[in-house]
């Protein structure tokens, strides 16, 4: 059961998408497997008969009212329990019929820590605690594989949308060169208008007609003007 990107905003990206460790359901799993095991024991022990039918079909009912809340259910509520971590926030999305959820935007995330225990460490789990900013409760995430990694990067995602912020306020256009650093950095190391894709509009003054060169036109005429007398002007 994926988590559904149509509730995402225009431009935000989903960096991971992670349900609680797999572990978490390894007990009812092994439930299961003892349930199944012992309702095929009855199928094979019981006579086949009418009495023997009868107990199969109530040893069938018992195990399945039993499997429901102690294997499907937690099955369920694992699938459906999603930590999203995106570009702008975590997301918080837990519930098999009746859903809650939260958002915490990374702009108001105020710290970020992890805890371990010793079984955590081996199986690279832990929890993570999420503080924000604001009347809203901090966020308790248990369970999360690679807790540590995680951390790092809702860390990281932090400073990536302070400094996103940051141009935005300030009305500076993202286009992966900061304004003027390019023509800034590759000028002095070579020259003004050397660049690749250099843009810069050199501002030239007036030049003096006379200082203009001469044409070849000019040249030609020159000395057949000097044989004849005539002024070259």
């Amino acid at each position: 059961m994926g988590f559904p990107e149509n509730v995402l905003a225009k431009g935000e990206k989903v960096e991971r998408d992670l349900h609680p460790h797999w572990l978490t359901v390894v007990v009812p799993t092994i439930f299961g497997v003892l349930l199944a095991a012992a309702c095929i024991a009855i199928a094979v022990v019981t006579p086949d008969d009418t009495a023997g039918n009868r107990i199969q079909w109530i040893a069938v009912i018992v195990l399945v009212l039993v499997a429901i809340p102690a294997v499907v259910v937690p099955y369920m509520r694992w699938r459906t329990t999603h930590y999203v971590i995106t570009s702008h926030r975590v997301m918080v999305r837990r519930g098999i019929l009746t859903k809650n959820g939260k958002d915490i935007t990374l702009s108001k995330i105020t710290d970020v820590s992890f805890q371990q225990t010793v079984l955590d460490r081996l199986i690279r789990s832990g929890s993570l605690h999420i503080e924000s900013a604001g009347d809203s409760p901090d966020e308790n995430l248990a369970n999360i594989p690679r807790s540590n990694e995680v951390q790092q990067l809702i860390n990281r995602l932090i400073d990536e949308d302070d400094l996103r912020r940051r141009r935005h306020g300030s009305g500076v256009v993202d286009d992966g060169y900061d304004d003027g650093s390019y023509e800034q950095d590759y000028g002095q190391g070579h020259g003004q208008g050397s660049g690749p894709d250099d843009t810069t509009v050199v501002r030239q003054g007036r030049r003096d007609p006379g200082d203009r060169p001469e044409l070849a036109e000019e040249r030609r005429r020159r000395p057949r003007d000097v044989e004849d007398g005539r002024d070259p002007s």
